[in-house]
């Protein structure tokens, strides 16, 4: 999953930033000209498709904690492992999840904050635009250090579940349970 989601979470990122440059390129978004309306769709664009993949990255790494939260614990109860693994699995889902929430929100509210920025909108406020800006900017870095966050848990995680399947290896091996069967005699050769 490190690297899955090491993939998802730089394309994210890169996404934003890319959203970032096309609303810097744009200059006055005021202008009427063909120039500055197509650089505000571009922006739009973009800034629509990177905020819902740089969401879509958060909601992987949830699901991923979710689904090995589940796993460790049905594994854990069958084998008699103890709740120790399941509860350092909670641990660090819910250390991660702050972040998520806070990048989704960010995303969200800037996303908002770019809407009334827009000259073309029936809605305007003043300072609009230095609220956006600030927002897209604290935005990137939220994004970047929650994605740097949320890659060590999945490492630290994976080494748990590595853990838990060593565990139940050997409790298998212990039991004969994972030793080959016998040809019946019955099957065709």
């Amino acid at each position: 999953m490190n690297r899955i989601f090491l993939t998802l979470a730089t394309i994210g990122n890169l996404s934003l930033v890319a959203a970032f440059v096309c609303g810097w390129q744009i200059g006055d978004a005021g202008s009427l000209s063909e120039t500055a309306r197509q650089a505000v769709s571009l922006h739009f664009l973009v800034a629509i498709g990177a905020g819902l993949l740089a969401m879509l990255v958060h909601a992987v790494a949830l699901t991923y904690f979710m689904g090995t939260g589940r796993w460790i614990e049905e594994t854990s109860e069958a084998y008699g492992l103890g709740a120790a693994a399941r509860k350092q699995n909670i641990r660090l889902k819910y250390r991660a999840l702050p972040g998520m929430i806070a990048c989704i929100l960010l995303i969200i509210v800037t996303g908002a904050f770019g809407a009334i920025a827009d000259p073309a909108s029936n809605t305007s406020m003043a300072g609009a635009s230095t609220i956006h800006f600030t927002l897209a900017t604290l935005t990137i870095l939220a994004n970047f250090g929650t994605s740097w966050f949320e890659y060590s848990a999945i490492e630290e995680n994976g080494r748990l579940v590595n853990e838990v399947i060593g565990a139940a290896r050997q409790i298998r091996r212990d039991k004969g349970l994972d030793t080959p069967a016998e040809p019946s005699s019955t099957q065709a050769g």
